[in-house]
């Protein structure tokens, strides 16, 4: 288990080193002379067909958000069921401290964007866009830190990211669902039978749950239901442990996950971030970024975060719910409450289920989801860095 938590960590921290650089990326070919060839990749029409049985047409930005990103949530179902059966999240006494913290940190941001935008319906769609924590950005801010933090904060925030990520899940499956196909529904509910019944039977060829997670995938992506979700649903059905037939203790979930965090973390999240985070600056003056939503946003990530974060986290300690991170002092915990303001990725994703890519807010939305990250990354960086650690304290990894 060990060495499973050390490679997810290695492999989340290298990505969101990466994702900086591709966001950046990203900002320079928008506001380049070349944005006009960037605009236009995104809006590339991409048409799948089988006669008049199945037809999918969407422009490449919807390939990558509805089809790439299926993936991303199937890497996170693969995580959240290892680490609830057996894992950090396996018992209260460990799932307490990071669940109460994802709480909180969830509450507060929605709170503050909804107390800009109460008054607008269509801008307080984006009431879950704060709320969202990229743990890529965030290991990966902490490993530029080094021994600076003990390895349980990174544990910590580890579990207190997957948390989230099941708050997300929940927020995009019960808030950003509509126009529904019954039909397609009712595929997609055979299709879950089926993985169902394949698990039951101990099938552990990875390739067979592939094939029916793809038909899955496009009955979902038909329903209405954000087609992400079945990325979500086949992870649970795929077996974590069971004995092959030469007697072999086997785990098909954890063989997926170990292939997919390569491609997730070099290939599925730069593409999203490339795809979405260009944002043209040249039209956007200091007033624009003063719109409800854009401080909603700011604020929400920024300061909505640290607060629900860290006041959960005191509340769970003070009524003896759960203790610190073994090595963790109070200021090292907010150091890392500040970092869970990196929303980034999870961030622009609900921003575009929210406002479906428009461009009501002159893409001040997606600037203020770049803005509050990089104040909470950079803030919690330098609290990170001058905090002092625990004298004579060691944690075994």
């Amino acid at each position: 288990m060990r060495i499973l938590v050390k490679e997810f960590i290695k492999k989340e921290s290298s990505s969101g080193i990466i994702l900086i650089f591709i966001t950046l990326l990203a900002l320079f070919l928008r506001n380049s002379p070349f944005s006009v060839y960037y605009v236009n990749i995104l809006q590339v029409p991409i048409q799948v067909s089988i006669g008049e049985l199945l037809e999918l047409k969407k422009p490449l930005l919807l390939w990558i958000n509805d089809g790439l990103m299926a993936l991303f949530f199937l890497l996170i179902g693969l995580e959240i069921k290892r680490e609830l059966l057996g894992g950090h999240l396996s018992s209260f006494s460990k799932i307490a401290l990071p669940g109460l913290a994802a709480i909180g940190g969830m509450l507060f941001p929605a709170l503050i964007f909804i107390a800009f935008n109460y008054d607008d319906a269509f801008a307080l769609k984006g009431w879950a866009i704060p709320t969202a924590t990229d743990i890529a950005f965030a290991l990966g801010i902490l490993s530029l830190l080094g021994n600076k933090v003990p390895v349980t904060l990174k544990i910590f925030l580890m579990a207190l990211a997957i948390m989230d990520d099941i708050g997300a899940i929940l927020i995009i499956s019960i808030f950003y669902t509509h126009d529904l196909s019954f039909i397609s529904m009712f595929l997609a509910f055979c299709c879950f039978l089926v993985l169902l019944i394949m698990n039951k039977l101990n099938i552990v060829r990875i390739t067979a749950y592939i094939i029916v997670g793809i038909l899955l995938w496009i009955s979902v992506l038909k329903s209405g239901v954000h087609a992400t979700l079945a990325g979500i649903i086949l992870a649970f059905t795929i077996p974590l442990n069971m004995k092959s037939e030469s007697g072999k203790h086997i785990s098909p979930a954890r063989i997926l996950q170990r292939n997919l965090n390569f491609w997730v973390a070099y290939f599925v999240l730069p593409i999203f971030a490339f795809m979405n985070a260009g944002v043209d600056l040249r039209t956007i003056s200091l007033h624009d970024l003063t719109n409800d939503v854009a401080l909603g946003i700011t604020l929400g990530l920024f300061l909505g975060k640290q607060i629900g974060v860290m006041f959960f986290v005191y509340l769970a300690v003070k009524f003896n719910l759960a203790q610190l991170p073994k090595c963790a002092t109070w200021t090292q915990m907010y150091g890392v409450a500040v970092l869970t303001g990196i929303g980034f990725t999870m961030s622009l994703f609900i921003d575009s289920l929210a406002y479906n890519d428009s461009d009501a807010f002159m893409h001040t939305d997606r600037l203020a989801i770049l803005m509050g990250s990089l104040l909470s990354g950079v803030v919690g960086y330098l609290i990170l860095k001058y905090a002092k650690n625990k004298k004579f304290c060691s944690v075994p990894m």
